[in-house]
């Protein structure tokens, strides 16, 4: 188990930088528009509220010069909108803007866009700071993932405790120190470093006085005392014991607390129904924390004394309840963020989502062995499971069957040891779904405020000879069936704009054999577009871009657009 978990760690901590929640919904001047007149300022709407960093925007002129613009601000009585004061003089030419918000739900987002005063020019500005710092982000991830696994052994391991009564707890108390070690530590490597994550910088410790002064600082915080709490309370116990119902609300109540600060700082603390979300988070968290963490001191007891089998038949009990809340705060929590069918399919969040659910569908047939090898365990007060070798005890003669009564001990502990390992990689996705963008808020990224859908944008990489690597952004406006406007930006491989010989743009639909279809996009010095392209049928087209950046290098790539009626 520990070996899965340190790989699946690694994988974790080296996985690409996932979109944040808060998308950018409209922005004033539009991406990629051509204006007469300099603007004044610009104004950025998202698709929830942000907080604004210490250098939230940076706007650069054609020669990648950067502007000194006013400080940025929310739009009065609008959290979701931002505005940033430009200089009154401004040079003709493409200017790059590179920004970085916090959305509601703690998470940075970042992007960058561009827009043209008098003529659209070939810039050398790359935008930087709009990336993420890849080892900043690799280590803020593992400390997540390592604060969900820590607070599953702290409170699993005093669910089962509590509920299954175990009569030897030696190793349980050391399971809870281990957890309770680890979510401290794993805390204060997030507090440090969650400065640097929402910057987008190397780890320093020079902006940890602005992290406690935010929600997800102060959320931290808290954790800190509640574990500090809980630790403080379980050593009064061992001293003073206080009578069991005063002593089981107390410590429900300070698991409730605890895991409050991760329900009040993720996917739950944005979007709709927020009070809803939060209770199912809780409660989702508490069933998971009880099943999985209990799972590992179930482990441990079995492994490490004689056992009455009511404990395991307790632990079952427990176990079977888990799953009831995990499925019905489960459905509710996939519901509101995928929003519609297609996002399974079609958005990141949800194929992260069926390979949590491919993998918890894994655990729950792990979890039905269990049952079935429970079942067979001896029914008598008097009787004890007991592994039938104990670590580094002598075998048993291989002619010497094993006692009957060993038989479904030993396949239960390695139906538990499955278990266990399968919960590890639960928890993995977990974390991953966390840090992905939610369907239904990508949906309401594409769909202006009017509630028409937005223009589709699709971006292109390629790579061709040598040296020629690029991508080309492919905006069908308004990304309907019927007339469209195209246009078509080529980027190099630094991320300025740049200019090919020939680029070709065509459309298939493959289910209803129809095309391909030439969009007719011609150069217009730096860009390349057409005013009228018809997009006769909904459904999921097959664009081929086709690029050719010299008299004898060009590729052709494919990419899948949507297109709604």
């Amino acid at each position: 188990m520990l070996a899965v978990a340190s790989l699946l760690l690694l994988v974790l901590g080296t996985a690409s930088p996932a979109s944040a929640h808060a998308a950018l919904r409209a922005t004033d001047p539009e991406d990629g528009t051509i204006l007469q007149r300099a603007p004044r300022t610009l104004t950025l709407t998202y698709t929830e509220s942000v907080g604004l960093l210490t250098d939230s925007f940076r706007v650069y002129d054609p020669e990648n010069h950067r502007l000194r613009t006013g400080q940025a601000d929310h739009v009065p009585g609008r959290a979701d909108t931002v505005r940033v004061p430009l200089p009154t003089r401004m040079a003709k030419g493409t200017y790059v803007v590179a920004w970085r918000v916090v959305s509601a739900d703690s998470h940075p987002v970042s992007g960058a866009l561009t827009f043209s005063v008098g003529e659209r020019t070939v810039t050398t500005a790359t935008a930087p700071g709009a990336a993420e710092n890849g080892t900043t982000t690799s280590l803020y991830n593992i400390a997540r993932y390592l604060a969900y696994l820590a607070v599953a052994l702290v409170l699993g391991a005093a669910a089962f405790v509590a509920y299954c009564r175990p009569p030897q707890r030696a190793a349980l108390r050391l399971l809870f120190v281990t957890g309770a070690a680890g979510l401290l530590v794993s805390t204060l490597a997030l507090l440090l470093l969650r400065g640097p994550y929402e910057e987008g910088t190397a780890p320093a410790f020079t902006s940890l006085g602005r992290t406690l002064t935010t929600r997800p600082g102060e959320l931290l915080l808290a954790r800190l005392a509640l574990l500090l709490l809980a630790v403080v309370g379980v050593l009064v116990l061992r001293r003073r014991p206080v009578p069991r119902p005063a002593a089981l609300t107390a410590g429900a109540t300070l698991a409730v607390a605890l895991v409050l600060t991760w329900s009040a700082a993720e996917h739950a603390s944005a979007g709709i129904q927020v009070p809803l979300a939060i209770a199912s988070t809780t409660l989702h968290l508490l069933a998971t924390a009880s099943w999985l963490g209990g799972l590992a001191a179930l482990l441990l007891t079995l492994r490490a004394s004689a056992v009455p089998p009511q404990v395991v038949t307790r632990f079952s009990r427990l176990a079977l309840t888990s799953v009831i809340v995990l499925v019905v705060t489960g459905v509710y929590q996939s519901w509101r963020g995928l929003g519609t069918w297609q996002a399974l399919t079609d958005t990141t969040y949800g194929r992260v989502l069926l390979a949590k659910l491919v993998a918890v569908g894994v655990l729950l047939g792990a979890a039905a062995w269990s049952r079935r090898w429970t079942g067979r365990l001896p029914k008598t007060a008097e009787a004890a499971v007991r592994v039938p070798v104990p670590a580094g005890g002598p075998a048993l003669p291989p002619e010497t069957p094993a006692p009957e009564p060993d038989l479904p001990v030993r396949h239960l502990s390695r139906s538990v040891l499955a278990e266990t390992a399968v919960g590890v990689v639960v928890l993995v996705l977990t974390t991953l779904l966390t840090s992905t963008l939610p369907g239904r808020a990508a949906e309401e990224a594409a769909t202006a405020e009017t509630g028409i859908p937005a223009a589709s944008v699709t971006t292109v990489p390629f790579t061709v000879g040598e040296n020629g690597r690029g991508k080309v952004q492919i905006t069908f406006d308004p990304g309907r069936v019927g007339p469209n406007s195209v246009q078509a930006v080529v980027y190099g491989a630094n991320g300025a704009l740049a200019a090919v010989p020939e680029l070709r743009i065509t459309m298939t639909l493959p289910a209803q054999r129809l095309g391909p279809l030439d969009t007719g996009v011609t150069d217009r010095g730096g860009y390349w577009a057409t005013n009228s392209f018809n997009l006769p049928i909904p459904g999921t087209w097959t664009m081929k871009v086709t690029v050719r950046v010299s008299d004898l290098d060009q590729v052709t790539v494919s990419r899948t657009v949507r297109v709604a009626r």
